[in-house]
């Protein structure tokens, strides 16, 4: 089907990279859109066209109601009165992630899930490329997928977040994988956790091969269709891990694929995210022989329990990618060959997230904990005997600076979102590592 936009009023929510994407879109077809952003100053508003209406500091605005489509940023909940009011005056309302699977016709491996997301995607891509193929990642990784549309390829890998499969509704992916699904931003979605899990589920709706995690029990939903699905993580799925030793072997369909022991990647989370990346690549029929090479050979992204630094018997780890209490769990599971005390920083902006969970790790480590940020206060009251408040990761780095002895980790996994005092959890990362040098 083709779409045509001309004659159709046309707004857009949000400032960001995807909001500028979504600009540049339409100004290649001789269409010229209006733009909002709630911020007064948004950050990327420089980079808007001269010859663009805007408007910014609310979102209450009678552009809305007057539009003919309108093209939501993630960052904006789908669920604001206002845009339930557009909606039942009959005004689409999209992501960009749906203006681009309706201009496309390579392939799309699309991938959710709360956490691992972008390890998978990068890995995938790199598997892809190595394998002969002309791929391109984009997505919730940082790179609006309108921009990939002027480029060649072979095959899109997109990762994907709750809030852009929200406003999709035309995705028809050749690979479908949900990696994993725990409770995160609660507050986003007005009847919580099944909403939530709903959203990440509609990803498979209309997909031709579909990956699903057996810890979720993603299959009983599905299995009635006539998809085709590929199951990973329990013994009787078609790929799963198996401890061995001090190792963890990789098996499909009971053939040994893979030692832990050949990999860069350490911890549980990332062998489950080598598993998946093994269960695509074979689905997309990449050759195994430089699947497995390409996974020996890749280590941890940015911000995604990476140590930044090994000295005087400590361990210091970034792992500001952790915007959920499930990835702080993840990341205290992984430090346990230590016998010193765990230093962790945690907090920001819970968005409703249940730190409750954390409990029994707390009382089972040796631990000290440094709540910062919007929440750190009420997260602080969990674990009141192990835990301290400080108004900033600054001050929490400096403090643990007087306190931290060799064999001693200091972990940032903050389980909860940035934006309360930074950008972004690259920023919040960036500073951990800039403190983290100047302490060592």
């Amino acid at each position: 089907m083709v779409y045509n936009y001309f004659g159709k009023k046309i707004l857009i929510l949000g400032i960001g990279l995807t909001g500028i994407s979504c600009i540049h879109f339409f100004l290649k077809q001789g269409i010229k859109p209006k733009i909002i952003d709630e911020s007064k100053n948004p950050i990327f508003f420089i980079k808007i066209p001269k010859n663009i209406e805007y408007s910014l500091g609310s979102l209450e605005h009678k552009w809305i109601l007057e539009s003919d489509l309108i093209i939501i940023s993630p960052g904006i909940s789908s669920f604001r009165p206002i845009l339930i009011q557009a909606r039942s005056l009959g005004i689409e309302i999209i992501s960009d992630i749906e203006l681009f699977v309706r201009e496309i016709s390579s392939p799309i491996i699309a991938i959710t899930g709360t956490n691992g997301k972008s390890t998978v995607a990068t890995m995938i891509t790199k598997i892809a490329k190595n394998s002969g193929c002309n791929a391109l990642l984009g997505g919730n990784i940082g790179y609006p997928v309108l921009n990939l549309l002027d480029k060649n390829t072979d095959l899109y890998i997109i990762e994907l977040s709750s809030f852009q499969l929200e406003n999709t509704f035309n995705l028809k992916a050749k690979i479908a994988v949900i990696l994993n699904i725990h409770k995160d931003h609660i507050n986003r979605y007005p009847k919580g956790f099944e909403q939530y899990k709903k959203t990440k589920l509609s990803i498979y709706h209309k997909a031709d091969i579909c990956i699903m995690n057996a810890y979720d029990k993603l299959n009983d939903i599905f299995y009635k269709n006539n998809q085709h699905y590929i199951s990973f993580g329990k013994k009787d799925s078609d790929y799963y891990i198996k401890k061995n030793n001090a190792s963890f072997l990789f098996y499909h369909k009971n053939k040994k694929i893979l030692n832990s022991s050949e990999l860069l990647l350490s911890g549980y989370h990332n062998y489950h995210n080598v598993l998946v990346s093994i269960a695509i690549a074979d689905a997309m029929k990449f050759s195994r022989k430089y699947t497995i090479h390409t996974l020996k050979n890749f280590s941890n992204l940015p911000h995604r329990f990476q140590t930044i630094q090994s000295k005087n018997g400590i361990d210091w780890i970034n792992d500001s990618k952790s915007t959920n209490v499930n990835s702080t769990q993840v990341a205290l599971d992984s430090v346990t060959k230590k016998k010193g005390t765990i230093h962790l920083l945690l907090g920001g902006d819970s968005k409703s997230g249940d730190f409750n969970a954390l409990k029994i790790y707390f009382n089972k480590k040796k631990i000290k904990i440094y709540c910062f940020g919007k929440d750190g206060i009420k997260i602080s009251r969990i674990c009141k005997k192990k835990s301290i408040y400080v108004e900033d990761l600054k001050k929490a780095m400096t403090l643990i600076s007087t306190r931290v002895k060799s064999g001693d980790t200091v972990l940032l996994s903050p389980g909860c979102s940035s934006l309360d005092q930074f950008t972004n959890f690259e920023e919040r990362g960036n500073l951990f590592v800039k403190l983290t040098k100047e302490i060592t």
